[in-house]
């Protein structure tokens, strides 16, 4: 059957530099070369990348391209370019094209203004870009062209990492390593490769733009920091998975075709539970890969919504009273020869390597509980951990009714293998299929699920980079890996060491699995009873980034040097600081020039009018009391205001990790105070003094 013209899989990765155009334009020999290289590990000659790099730019020039850009990802959360043109002068006046091995291999970059956490001084600023070759080349086009985007990794003169991507590749390294060793234990000598694989779910909001211009709070922040409850929130759950408006419709048809340009598998597209809330999720690939891709969605999602008069928000929290927005990392590893090793298969109960490699997992989430709260912890996204639409602040693991009744038996010695039947779905309608349930159900509340296959981490924010988190989970992996393969390397009796080391971890560690509702009021009491971690915001969160165990993890497995740890506990507060502070003074701005000018003004307004009714000799006992709680609350306001202006003045230097702590204990409380009042005077100033749009009309615009 013929297809429709311009099919998706007609221009799927035409502007990726993959495996079918690389041998196109590389000889053969050179290509089998680099497959080495990419494949099995090894150092890039020069020689070798003189001539991938002239069939880069043969390629890229094909396609339209003027430009190239090392593109990579610093400890800021989104990504970096400087473009370089191909020209380059002759001596004749003229110019050619050229694009050397060594342009293609290394850059260089101003390292001292992007955070560096004390590692780079401001007159010491030289830093390196360096390809990852394991990382699809792309290009990127627009209104102004076409740019060939290299991944890079970014380090510092000095030689520390300084961006998202050098860890992340560490943690690879060293995750296969132990899982390798494991698998050959078991007897899986053919495997040669393991590799994390992760699909990251988005969630997003869509806004009119004119809304982007007409608040500074959203320019600024990303959020509102002002707005009432309208009358309708998402309490009818009619939003969720409901008909795409057809301008929204428009926009994820351009979204997804922008995406698939550039090899990205978007797969998935729907609306989301909050009205103007939106989801797409890509197809899980490698995780360096589906880290390079979720950058390229996030800059895409905002570009496309430019493109159809939307703003694309990315804020955890842009709107009080309805969900936030995160990003749920689907994580698992899988091996060369085309096993999942968090495949449960038929007969879980007698798959020890299944249920040993799951026990790592409880292990490891348990241990390092701490420091997986870390790496899902920024301002942002203490906005939204623990409301009820988001997974609570605690971590805990789910793994379905199924597993953990498998765990329990065999800690319990329990050799009894009889399972829980499948259930059979029988609707009661002849023509509706018979179809066999699943073995447990979800749990939408966990933090860390695992979902048949994979580990369901719903604790990451929807701004943030997937890399540091993937990193984290790596690098934990790694280490009880590690323990696991020191006591089974020359065991006497395998099987019964397996399983005994499948009895000691839950016994130990089951305290991190919860399959009740994590919304509960109670689970936090349950919680702090069974010991675990209760840590409700990135201050304090941050403190583990100083434990010895942690320090010693990452140094042990070479993904984080000391002074990369401390270096990154300065920027995490860094950065909380400096957004806090900027919310602040939006605040400050917003409530001086907009807010408190139209009180006053709709103050006078109605006494103005309270005199004109006594004038004429008409009831005016109603608006009095209208027009003392508009003073009242008018007056709280301008003194609430006066004290988040002092408390603003008094902030220390961003880069203190006491000012963290300021921003958290004085100024947030005083923002707190400021917009519960300004919100009630919203509900009682007229709609034509009021200066800002409000949440009806943003969240429901018609045309949005």
């Amino acid at each position: 059957m013929e297809r429709a013209k311009n099919y998706p899989i007609d221009f799927f990765g035409e502007n990726v530099f993959d495996d079918e155009v690389m041998q196109r334009y590389i000889p053969h020999k050179t290509y089998l070369e680099l497959k080495s290289v990419i494949e099995k590990g090894q150092t890039l000659n020069s020689q070798l990348a003189d001539v991938v790099a002239n069939a880069m730019k043969e390629w890229a020039i094909s396609r339209g391209a003027t430009h190239y850009t090392h593109w990579f990802q610093p400890l800021n959360g989104f990504t970096a370019e400087k473009h370089e043109s191909f020209i380059s002068p002759t001596g004749d006046g003229g110019v050619i094209t050229a694009f050397s091995g060594k342009m293609l291999i290394k850059g260089e970059s101003d390292a001292s203004s992007f955070p560096s956490g004390g590692l780079r001084a401001t007159f010491e600023a030289r830093g390196y870009t360096m390809w990852d070759c394991t990382s699809p080349v792309f290009l990127k086009e627009d209104k102004s062209g076409v740019t060939l985007c290299i991944p890079t990794a970014f380090c510092a003169y000095t030689g520390e990492a300084l961006d998202e991507k050098t860890p992340l590749l560490r943690s690879l390294k060293a995750v296969e390593e132990e899982a390798l060793k494991i698998l050959n234990l078991f007897g899986f000598y053919d495997v040669k490769k393991v590799t994390p694989s992760v699909g990251a779910e988005q969630e997003y909001f869509l806004i009119d733009r004119k809304y982007l211009n007409s608040r500074l709070d959203v320019k600024f922040a990303g959020r509102t920091l002002f707005g009432a409850r309208p009358p309708k929130c998402q309490e009818l759950e009619d939003h969720y998975y409901g008909n795409l408006n057809e301008k929204i419709s428009y926009f994820m048809k351009e979204l997804d075709n922008e995406l698939w340009k550039v090899g990205v598998t978007a797969k998935t597209k729907h609306n989301e539970a909050a009205p103007s809330q939106h989801e797409l999720a890509p197809v899980y690939s490698s995780v360096n890969i589906a880290a390079d891709q979720n950058q390229i969605i996030m800059e895409t999602l905002h570009k496309v919504a430019a493109r159809h008069g939307l703003c694309c928000l990315l804020h955890e929290k842009p709107f009080e009273y309805i969900n936030g927005s995160g990003k749920h990392n689907n994580w698992s590893l899988t091996t060369d020869t085309g096993i999942n090793l968090f495949e449960p298969g038929k007969t879980p109960y007698d798959n020890m390597m299944f249920l040993l490699f799951v026990s790592a997992m409880i292990k490891a989430v348990d241990k390092y509980s701490g420091l997986l709260r870390l790496s899902t912890a920024s301002y942002t996204n203490d906005c939204r951990l623990g409301g009820y639409e988001a997974p609570p602040a605690i971590l805990s693991m789910y793994l379905g009714s199924d597993i953990h009744e498998i765990l329990q038996k065999i800690a319990d010695g329990n050799r009894d293998r009889e399972g829980c039947p499948r259930k059979i779905m029988d609707m009661g309608v002849a023509t509706l299929p018979r179809v066999h349930a699943d073995s447990s159900d979800r749990n939408r509340t966990s933090p860390f699920a695992f979902t048949g296959n994979k580990f369901e981490f719903r604790m990451l924010g929807a701004s943030m980079s997937i890399s540091w988190v993937n990193t984290v989970l790596n690098t934990i992996c790694a280490d009880v890996l590690s323990e696991i393969g020191e006591r089974l390397q020359g065991c006497q009796d395998f099987d019964a060491e397996v399983q005994q080391i499948i009895s000691e971890i839950y016994r130990e560690h089951g305290r991190i699995l919860f399959n009740g509702n994590g919304y509960g009021e109670d689970w936090e009491k349950e919680a702090r009873a069974r010991g675990l971690r209760c840590v409700r915001d990135t201050v304090e969160a941050a403190e583990v980034l100083k434990e010895p165990e942690v320090r010693q993890v990452f140094e042990k497995f070479s993904v984080h040097s000391g002074v990369e740890l401390d270096a990154r506990y300065e920027i995490v507060l860094e950065t909380y600081s400096k957004k806090c502070a900027i919310e602040a003074k939006t605040m400050l701005s917003m409530c001086n020039r907009q807010l408190l000018p139209a009180v006053r003004a709709y103050l006078a307004q109605q006494a103005n009018e309270f005199v004109a009714l006594g004038k004429a000799e008409l009831e005016s006992g109603f608006l009095r009391e209208h027009i003392y709680d508009l003073d009242e609350n008018c007056r709280q306001l301008n003194d609430q205001t006066a004290v988040l202006r002092n408390a603003v003045a008094q902030l220390g230097a961003y880069e203190d990790p006491a000012t963290a702590a300021y921003c958290r204990d004085v100024l947030i409380p005083a923002m707190r105070a400021v917009r519960e009042t300004a919100d009630y005077l919203e509900t009682v100033v007229d709609k034509r003094f009021w200066p800002l749009p409000t949440y009806d009309e943003i969240l429901f615009d018609e045309q949005a």
